[in-house]
């Protein structure tokens, strides 16, 4: 059995896929890199009636004795906060055996980073996870058929669980990319149309939305070399924490040069932007985005972290909690240590980190037009100068009148 390496830990997994077989692929190949690594699958259903969901787990592989001891309470099922069930059941599973290597297999229904985030996160009174396990590469399998027509769905809502206890309603897009930006692996299924170019079209794509996670084409071989990772424990975890990865001012990664016409466009500014002027230029902005993801300053909430996040022709806009300020001890010490240090890196004496920074992914994305409609929407030199009392008077088509300010 594989797992972390020489710490006394075992190793945790996740596996989820935009299909039932993309998922079970990767469970496959998964159990031949590690045959002792014992599975637990996942499903949780939610109460139309806003009550706690109803969360189903059911273990196999792993050692028989041990999985025995606490196999039965699993299949019993249980109501309650997803992530509170699952690590108690990830407590009792370390407690039965010495280093163990557990994978979660995940529904759709299931935003795993906001999960691992939550389910990473230490209750008070608790032992954390972290003291029985190390975390391995979330891999995701990926069914090409089913992709493109997923990142098109805009018109359909769906009801995802991830870091709080109730269900979430986004886009069936919008859970789709999700799924793909929290992988470190990804599995690239075969099968019909492999031969018509879509397998090569749906890598590249993969490739710009996710440009750190490897990306494996699967041939239909159990070919274990290639996810050796899987069944070991990465390295990336030290640097971030699964929380950190959810902070809307992260570090963008993104992937250049263009691949079967797909590519990525980086826009960054200093400046705020003219809400309403934004608002005018999105047409000819999005054109051909796929995704979008990134956060903003936008000039009527000087404040506030608007978070960016599109699929297809869907362009959410959300306040996404504070920018931090040079005398707040507190929010800086909150702050996880990747945030702190790119809050150093691009901090200004008077306006401290804001900044916006938006990656945009697609086919045959006009670069020259997409960043001239951004540039056009900040403030000028002008509209700079009266300050952010003026600006709060600007009128805001995309998230209309910002609250007044108690301290005034």
């Amino acid at each position: 059995m594989s797992t972390g390496a020489n710490t006394g830990r075992g190793l945790l997994g996740l596996v989820c896929g935009n299909t039932p077989e993309a998922r079970g692929r990767v469970l496959d190949l998964l159990r031949c890199a590690s045959p002792g690594a014992l599975v637990l699958s996942v499903s949780v259903h939610a109460d139309e009636a806003g009550r706690y969901p109803f969360v189903q787990r059911f273990a196999t592989g792993g050692e028989e004795r041990r999985r025995a001891s606490f196999g039965e309470a699993l299949c019993q099922g249980a109501t309650g906060d997803p992530a509170v069930i699952i690590r108690q059941d990830l407590d009792a599973i370390a407690r039965a055996a010495a280093r163990p290597h557990v994978v979660l297999a995940l529904p759709e229904n299931v935003d795993a980073a906001a999960f691992l985030a939550a389910l990473w996160r230490t209750p008070l009174g608790r032992t954390p996870l972290s003291h029985h396990y190390e975390l391995a590469p979330t891999a995701v399998g990926v069914d090409p058929g089913r992709l493109l027509n997923d990142l098109r769905c805009v018109h359909r809502a769906a009801r995802v669980f991830g870091d709080a206890p109730h269900a979430a309603s986004l886009t069936v897009a919008e859970t789709a990319a999700r799924q793909l930006e929290a992988a470190q692996v990804m599995v690239l299924r075969g099968g019909p149309g492999e031969g018509d170019g879509r397998r090569e079209g749906c890598r590249a794509l993969l490739g710009h939305l996710n440009p750190s996670a490897v990306v494996h084409l699967d041939s239909g071989d159990a070919d274990v070399t290639a996810l050796t990772a899987l069944v070991r424990s990465d390295p990336g975890w030290i640097v971030a924490e699964p929380a950190d990865r959810l902070d809307v001012v992260a570090p963008v990664v993104r992937r250049r040069g263009v691949d079967h016409g797909v590519t990525s466009v980086l826009w960054r500014s200093r400046r705020p932007l003219h809400p309403e002027r934004l608002a005018e230029s999105l047409p000819r902005v999005m054109s051909s985005v796929v995704r979008s993801r990134g956060h903003l300053w936008m000039a009527t909430r000087p404040q506030t972290v608007i978070s960016w996040r599109s699929v297809g022709r869907h362009l959410e806009l959300r306040e996404a909690g504070g920018w931090l300020e040079g005398g707040d001890t507190a929010a800086w010490c909150a702050a996880s240590p990747q945030r702190r240090t790119l809050a150093s890196w691009y901090w200004d004496d008077y306006y401290g980190e804001r900044r916006n920074e938006i990656v945009f992914t697609g086919a045959d994305l006009d670069t020259d037009r997409l960043r001239a409609g951004l540039d056009a929407a900040v403030l000028d030199d002008g509209e700079l100068a009266l300050g952010a009392e003026s600006w709060a008077r600007l009128p805001d088509p995309l998230l209309g009148d910002a609250a007044p300010d108690p301290e005034r």
